[in-house]
């Protein structure tokens, strides 16, 4: 058994341990509800915004086409994968390169053996695990976090919009953790260009009229539509990477409060049989006194 003085030192190490975690998991907190309140207002207007988009193309019956609509052989594929700069957050990180690397495993084996998808990261942790495995990473956005706003996504979206249109690449594909609740993220894939149609889009029986005119409108909600998109995403794994370090925090914390429980058992035992040990030496030394 450990002596005393080791077990106080561990003792006061996992209690200074537990005051960090829980200071972090109340910071996460704090975090989490001013992300998570980004995300419950944006999403009205991303879902309205898919709406018109939907409608747009259902009125003009694919006679207004717009370049970031085109849908080609995916051969060039940049897969971005959208994770956090700090890690403390459970496997929140690890999750989104084991996706990607399925992905790439499944969906786009061939391309990959040909040497034709690329790697691009919104935030640096998911990037390092890739880059651990021997995979090199084509391009890094990763001080969106120092200030994120839209005009900094949308700086983002208009460097993937510009390497889709100049043909860099046929498709781009988001792979990232949606905020569910502070206790769940669910592992995404969303293909952001090109821009396909959902079927739940449709709004059937709706009549508009279009000013300036309909070619107008799709040539900018369409742009509109992909930067809204992305900056959704990025709200999305910001907040769940807020819960996922919460929860982990607390985790933690729950840890540590047992250690410590266990430390202070072993603590009481020791010093009672080191009690018991000098009582007997005293008792020892007393009978030997005697005779």
């Amino acid at each position: 058994m450990a002596n005393l003085k080791e077990i106080r030192t561990r003792i006061t190490s996992v209690k200074s341990t537990r005051q960090i975690t829980n200071a972090m998991k109340m910071v996460s907190a704090a975090k989490l509800r001013k992300a998570q309140d980004a995300v419950t207002q944006l999403r009205p207007y991303a879902i309205k915004l898919h709406q018109i988009l939907g409608h747009l193309n259902e009125v003009s019956e694919g006679e207004i086409e717009n370049i970031y609509s085109e849908v080609r052989s995916p051969e060039k594929i940049l897969i971005v994968l959208i994770s956090s700069n700090r890690g403390l957050c459970g496997p929140f990180n690890a999750n989104i390169s084991k996706k990607t690397i399925d992905i790439i495993e499944t969906k786009y084996k061939r391309q990959f053996l040909a040497g034709n998808v690329k790697f691009a990261t919104i935030g640096k942790k998911a990037g390092d695990v890739l880059k651990s495995k021997g995979y090199t990473i084509y391009e890094k956005f990763d001080k969106i976090y120092d200030e994120l706003n839209f005009a900094n996504t949308s700086i983002i979206s208009e460097n993937l919009m510009n390497k889709f249109s100049t043909g860099e690449f046929d498709c781009v594909d988001l792979v990232y953790n949606k905020f569910k609740n502070a206790a769940v993220q669910i592992i995404t894939e969303e293909q952001l260009l090109p821009v396909i149609q959902d079927e739940s889009e449709k709004t059937l029986n709706e009549d508009y009229i279009f000013e300036p005119s309909l070619e107008f409108i799709v040539e900018n909600v369409i742009p509109e539509s992909i930067k809204i998109s992305l900056h959704a995403a990025i709200l999305d794994s910001n907040a769940a990477e807020q819960g996922a370090r919460m929860t982990a925090m607390h985790k933690a914390t729950d840890n540590a409060t047992d250690l410590i429980k266990e430390l202070t058992l072993s603590y009481n035992k020791a010093r009672q049989a080191a009690i018991t040990g000098e009582i007997m030496e005293i008792t020892a030394g007393a009978e030997a006194l005697k005779g």
